[in-house]
C-alpha cells in the first residue's frame, strides 16, 4: 500500500482529517487493530515509536520482534512489511511531508540524519529517561498542532521536531556505547569480510569492495555499518576499506614481483592513476616512492 499524501493514510487508519494536509501526529494504544501482512510506503517522513504485542515487521531482509519497545525513522519512500501486529501500551507517530520543511533549516538538515536510513532491526532503544523525553517533546508538539494554531504554530512544532532529532542522534551514540560489547567486534568483522573478499572466489570480476557489499555480508545497512565503525574507530567504512586496500598494496610493492599497474588491477581498480593518487593521500609518498625506498 502506497500512501502518497498523509490525508490518505489517516483515512485508511479510520483517523480524524489531519489539521494540516502536510502533518499529522498520532497517539494509538493496544485497543488499536491487528495489522496483517501489510507492505506499506509513504511519501513522507515518518517518526514513531511503538511496543508490539506480538507480531514482525519485515523490513528489506531483516526482521525485529519489538516488544520491548523501539523507535524508527522513515524516509518518503521506504517500505515497511508487517504480519500480525498487535500493539501493545502507547505510542505515537508523527507524519511530515518534506514540503511542510519548506524554507525552515530541517528541510535541509533531516537529511543529514543517517538513523533513517538504517533497518527496522537497527532501531532507536530507549532507556526509561529518553522515553520521558521523546514523550515530553511528542506532548508539547501536539499541544502545538491542536491548540489555537497561529502564525507561530509551525516555528515552534519544528523547533520541538529538530530537538527530537537532536535527541535521537545523541541516543544512538549512547547506544553504540552501551553495546560495546556486541558493536566491539564489528571492525574484526568488517576486516574478516574483506579478507574474504580478496582472498576468495566472492571477486570475480576484480573490483573494490563496497560498503553496500560488506553492509550486506554483515546484515546491517550501510549507514548504520558506517555509524557504528565511527563510534567504534572513529573512521567510517569507507575509509577502513581504503585502509585495508593500501595494506595489501604495501605487501605487493614490497614483494616486489609486480607493476604498480598491475597492483591496481589485482586490487580491483580500474584506473591506476586513482590507486597512485589514494595510496599517496594514506599514505603520503607514491606507490612508485613506497617501492623503491624498501628495495633499496
Amino acid at each position: 500500500m502506497h500512501f502518497k499524501n498523509i490525508s490518505e493514510l489517516m483515512e485508511y487508519m479510520g483517523a480524524p482529517a489531519p489539521e494540516n494536509p502536510l502533518l499529522a501526529l498520532v497517539q494509538f494504544n493496544r485497543t488499536c487493530p491487528v495489522l496483517k501482512n501489510k507492505e506499506v510506503a509513504h511519501d513522507f517522513y515518518t517518526i514513531c515509536f511503538k511496543k508490539i504485542e506480538s507480531g514482525q515487521f519485515l523490513y528489506g531482509k531483516t526482521k525485529y520482534d519489538g516488544n520491548t519497545g523501539f523507535m524508527y525513522f522513515f524516509r518518503p519512500g521506504q517500505k515497511l512489511t508487517i504480519h500480525d501486529v498487535v500493539i501493545k501500551d502507547n505510542g505515537f507517530s508523527i507524519y511530515v511531508h518534506e514540503d511542510y520543511l519548506i524554507n525552515h533549516p530541517l528541510f535541509a538538515e533531516i537529511r543529514k540524519y543517517n538513523f533513517f536510513d538504517y533497518e527496522i532491526n537497527e532501531a532507536l532503544h530507549l532507556s526509561p529517561k529518553e522515553r520521558e523525553i521523546m514523550w515530553s517533546l511528542y506532548q508539547k508538539m501536539e499541544d502545538e498542532y491542536k491548540n489555537n494554531p497561529d502564525e507561530f504554530s509551525r516555528s515552534i512544532i519544528l523547533s520541538h521536531l529538530d530537538s527530537m532529532l537532536k535527541y535521537a542522534q545523541r541516543f544512538y551514540k549512547r547506544q553504540f556505547i552501551d553495546r560495546k560489547p556486541l558493536s566491539g567486534a564489528m571492525v574484526t568483522k568488517f576486516n574478516d569480510c574483506l579478507d574474504s573478499f580478496f582472498t576468495g572466489t566472492a571477486n570475480p570480476e576484480k573490483r573494490l569492495p563496497s560498503v553496500g557489499y560488506v553492509a550486506e555480508q554483515l546484515h546491517i545497512s550501510s549507514k548504520y555499518l558506517s555509524d557504528l565503525l565511527k563510534q567504534e574507530t572513529g573512521k567510517s567504512a569507507l575509509e577502513l576499506i581504503h585502509m585495508y586496500v593500501i595494506s595489501e598494496a604495501k605487501n605487493m610493492l614490497v614483494e616486489g614481483n609486480s607493476s604498480i599497474a598491475e597492483i591496481a588491477y589485482r586490487l580491483g581498480f580500474e584506473n591506476p592513476p586513482y590507486f597512485s593518487r589514494l595510496f599517496k593521500k594514506e599514505v603520503g609518498i607514491s606507490p612508485k616512492e613506497f617501492k623503491n625506498h624498501f628495495l633499496n
